[in-house]
């Protein structure tokens, strides 16, 4: 298996030119399945994550955490980053030595978002959310692993959908030491270009949940990074309800007619 610092290497490395996949697995299992389908990189999801354990997302604590994205990282021979929520602390200091505690786990990267969870003020206070960035950066330095730290501005998916805003927190932490930016709930590909513009040369992350655009258009847009969050998770419940639903409710087994075959996906996982 490849060291982390090489890992590092070449996920830093992926954020230097063109567009890149970063899809989201939520287990072992549909970790090493994207790896064999030829991506270059993977993030972690909190909530394909969190539902995989029956739980709500945001409801996973950072033991928890930790000890998963240590087993997605050491489970493929690619880059993993790590949805790494808020670090899982207000304080900086706090999130400072989260993060450190990440950096032994294997990971190439993680983000820091700016989102507080709590629906009255659901972003952190500008101040703040730029000294956690910068406290995640003090603790990827000190490791010396060389992690990519992307920094997240929640404002889009937290009902505070403002462009000005979000560009005026990303730029900041840009400053502050994120090496990758990222909005999640940009739709828009004239928001995302003016993003790109704002904290360039830095690359920028966009997060695909539908098909509202494509590679290609993301790739003129200027985008370095496309994940896809809990989309796939997502994708793989819808096929489970419905062929669930469907024994529950009809008694009948159509659904599982349309399941990958058995020896395919224990052939896959049998090369891991």
């Amino acid at each position: 298996m490849s060291q982390p610092a090489d890992r590092c290497q070449v996920f830093r490395q992926l954020h230097e030119s063109g567009c890149f996949v970063i899809p989201n697995p939520w287990d072992v299992g549909s970790a090493r399945m994207l790896a064999q389908l030829g991506f270059r990189a993977l993030a972690t999801t909190s909530s394909g994550f969190a539902w995989s354990l029956g739980r709500q997302d945001h409801g996973i604590p950072l033991e928890s955490t930790l000890a998963h994205v240590r087993a997605i990282s050491q489970a493929v021979e690619i880059p993993v980053s790590a949805d790494f929520k808020d670090g899982f602390a207000s304080d900086p200091d706090a999130v400072g030595a989260n993060v450190a505690a990440a950096t032994t786990t294997g990971l190439a990267g993680l983000s820091i978002e700016d989102s507080t969870g709590d629906p009255s003020s659901p972003l952190y206070d500008f101040s703040l959310a730029v000294e956690r960035i910068r406290a995640a950066r003090r603790a990827i330095e000190d490791s010396g692993t060389g992690m990519v730290l992307t920094g997240r501005s929640e404002g889009f998916i937290v009902g505070r959908p403002d462009l000005t805003e979000t560009i005026r927190r990303l730029t900041a932490f840009a400053e502050a030491g994120a090496d990758c930016l990222f909005a999640p709930g940009l739709r828009s590909i004239a928001d995302i270009k003016a993003v790109v513009a704002a904290v360039a040369p830095k690359p920028v992350n966009v997060l695909v949940g539908s098909d509202f655009s494509t590679v290609a258009e993301l790739t003129e847009a200027g985008v370095r990074r496309i994940s896809v969050g809990g989309a796939l998770a997502r994708t793989a419940w819808t096929g489970f309800l419905q062929a669930a639903r469907e024994i529950a409710d009809q008694g009948t087994f159509a659904g599982l007619s349309k399941a990958v075959p058995f020896a395919e996906i224990n052939r896959s996982l049998g090369q891991a």
